[in-house]
């Protein structure tokens, strides 16, 4: 990164044509991590695993704590998909959230040069916290209060949640980019890790049909190394274990000429989810701080 901030964004970021294949991780937040861990975790991320983004994932309420992801990603070298949590218990936190992250958006001058886009909720269509409209709406007007500092607004959803909405073509028109969810592992038809492709291309290319060519990244991607409440499936036959886990990246990496295929530049695809620590059984890393199996994923082929 430049010794100060620039004064522009213009050329800053590489064009979304040349992002596909691994990205980074989503990074999960609800632990409030120190300022020092951020910056451990996103400098490993950069420079063991050639990370270009962090995802959020999850809240932390805590004052500054976004301040504190954006000098981490600074001092990294990484972007940032920040993400507006509106949680699983209604509410309206999420204004809060939104207000609080705009706030440090506008103020801290570095925030723009890291924040790669803003996600207005993780499933929000498919967990029915607003409707069409009124979530079309929140985007639109997130995206004129962004638009001065140059960040995107998109939603980071499940294809389900469009497709039980009639495509939800007002919330798609209104994005940016799609950060799109790819979760085999609880599809109805699910088996193996290994036998998953065919359920991961039957999204991405629904996103790709109805995607009005916008750029896609699978922001939210994995398969789980374990199961219990909450996260179980909706096969008899899918199995979660390391070695499936393993086996879906792998399976991913395989296909990175596929990826680079696809329109507008390709698809870039995050590991779901950074550590165990985070979310059980989803983490490249477990709680011991080990990598659970080798993961070293092509940026590029």
């Amino acid at each position: 990164m430049p010794s100060s901030v620039p004064a522009s964004l213009n050329g800053w970021w590489c064009d979304t044509n040349t992002e596909y294949a691994f990205v980074g991780f989503s990074y999960e937040v609800t632990a409030c991590q120190s300022s020092s861990q951020l910056k451990s975790d996103f400098a490993n991320i950069r420079k063991k695993f050639h990370g270009r983004y962090v995802r959020m994932y999850g809240a932390c309420d805590r004052d500054g704590f976004y301040d504190d992801v954006v000098e981490a990603a600074w001092q990294a070298g990484i972007g940032v998909h920040a993400l507006i949590w509106f949680g699983f218990d209604g509410g309206e936190i999420w204004k809060t959230r939104r207000d609080s992250l705009v706030n440090s958006l506008s103020s801290n001058p570095k925030a723009p040069f890291v924040t790669r886009v803003v996600q207005f909720g993780s499933e929000p269509m498919y967990d029915s916290v607003l409707n069409v409209q009124d979530l079309a709406s929140q985007v639109t007007q997130l995206k004129a209060k962004l638009a001065p500092l140059g960040i995107p607004v998109t939603i980071s959803e499940l294809a389900y949640g469009y497709q039980k909405n009639n495509g939800a073509e007002p919330v798609m028109e209104a994005i940016d980019m799609i950060d799109a969810h790819i979760l085999p592992f609880f599809a109805q038809d699910a088996s193996t890790a290994a036998a998953s492709w065919p359920i991961v291309t039957r999204d991405i290319e629904w996103f790709v049909s109805n995607g009005h060519g916008k750029k896609i990244y699978l922001s939210q991607n994995g398969w789980p190394s374990l199961s219990y409440p909450g996260v179980e499936p909706n096969s008899p036959l899918a199995v979660a274990d390391v070695q499936n886990e393993k086996d879906y990246y792998n399976l991913l990496d395989s296909m990175c000429n596929y990826f680079k295929s696809l329109p507008a530049g390709g698809i870039g695809w995050f590991a779901h989810i950074y550590s165990d620590t985070q979310e059980p059984g989803y983490g490249i890393y477990g709680t011991d701080g080990k990598l659970k199996f080798p993961f070293k994923p092509q940026t590029s082929c």
